[in-house]
């Protein structure tokens, strides 16, 4: 004859007394060693829980504090402690210790902690700490620590601390501290620190720092601090510090310090020094425009200097003009070239060679 025990008997030994001991079996509660197939009842373990795979989708995940192994898969509804899984590691609410995942280690709320995934890291809030994915870091909140990211990392509101993604670091809010991107590194909001983009380093809003990207740097609103760019430098406002562009550095509005290039270097208004090989030209300028080509003034005024091969300024010249041929339109300064044209002196003095003047 076969004893027979009812099913929730069969599939668990509880070996605890008021808790505290070892269990097999789908046991709620338990201090010290829980060993089971799958949870669907946990409600909360002190100690080691050792499942061989994830709990059900709709039974109770519980709390463990300690260490959550998986053989090769374990989670819970939040883990405080250490998580450990042959393929990876999983917390509904909260995972906050330290993770490791061959696969990866995953949280539909919180990661906080040192979280290790084999492919990836992943939460659907904030991840807090050191983390590092095969393939890469993702967060639907924000990322906060250092991470780095095989492929790359990115975070759907900020970054916050060192960031190394493979091919990418991206945010959909602000980026602060120092990320590196493989191929480039941008935020949809503000970005400042230290920034390195193998291709590129943008912000749909302000960028400061120090700002390197291997084809541009640029930002729709300003730019303060050191942007270098293979092709440009670009900023959408005011662009203020030192912006060095192989092909062109421009501002929207205003270029505040030194601005230099191989191709241009041009802003409506510029505070500084703009040095370029083919052209450099401002609405209005106030310190010195410098080119082996064409500087040009566009129907404003020039306080300072400017040379060129041609100094073309069309508007106010106040200060000094060197170059092949020298025009403005109106000339309260000195103009040293071969040809030199002034447009408001004396017909007799119009147009000189070597040097024209005029004085108010």
């Amino acid at each position: 004859m076969v004893a027979a025990f009812p099913r929730s008997l069969a599939a668990q030994i509880d070996l605890t007394v008021n808790h505290v001991g070892i269990a097999i079996g789908d046991v709620p509660r338990v201090i010290g060693l829980r060993l089971n197939y799958r949870d669907r009842r946990l409600e909360r373990v002190d100690g080691i829980n050792a499942t061989i795979w994830s709990p059900y989708q709709h039974g109770s995940r519980g709390l463990v504090r300690g260490l959550a192994l998986g053989v090769p898969v374990t989670g819970a509804d939040r883990i405080d402690g250490i998580g450990i899984g042959i393929l990876g590691v999983g917390a509904q609410d909260r995972f906050r210790g330290i993770g490791i995942g061959a696969a990866g280690i995953g949280s539909g709320g919180d990661l906080e902690g040192l979280m290790i995934g084999g492919l990836g890291v992943g939460a659907g809030h904030d991840v807090t700490g050191i983390g590092v994915g095969g393939l890469g870091i993702g967060s639907s909140g924000t990322l906060r620590g250092a991470f780095v990211g095989g492929l790359g990392a990115g975070s759907g509101a900020d970054i916050e601390g060192i960031v190394v993604g493979g091919l990418g670091a991206g945010a959909s809010g602000d980026m602060t501290g120092i990320v590196v991107g493989g191929l480039g590194a941008g935020a949809s909001g503000d970005v400042t620190g230290l920034l390195i983009g193998g291709l590129g380093v943008g912000a749909a809003g302000s960028a400061r720092g120090i700002l390197i990207g291997g084809l541009g740097v640029g930002a729709s609103k300003d730019v303060q601090g050191i942007a270098i760019g293979g092709l440009g430098v670009g900023a959408g406002g005011t662009f203020t510090g030192l912006a060095i562009g192989g092909a062109g550095v421009g501002a929207g509005e205003r270029l505040r310090g030194v601005g230099i290039a191989v191709g241009g270097v041009g802003a409506p208004d510029v505070h500084g020094l703009a040095i370029a090989v083919l052209g450099a030209g401002a609405r209005d300028a106030h310190g010195a425009l410098v080119s082996a080509g064409w500087t040009r003034l566009e129907h404003g005024t020039l306080h300072g200097f400017s040379m060129g091969a041609f100094n073309q300024l069309k508007g106010v010249q106040r200060g000094l003009a060197i170059g092949i041929v020298n025009y403005a339109e109106e000339l309260h300064g000195v103009q040293v070239g071969l040809i030199n044209i002034a447009r408001n002196n004396s017909s007799a003095t119009r147009v000189l060679p070597i040097v024209n003047v005029h004085r108010d």
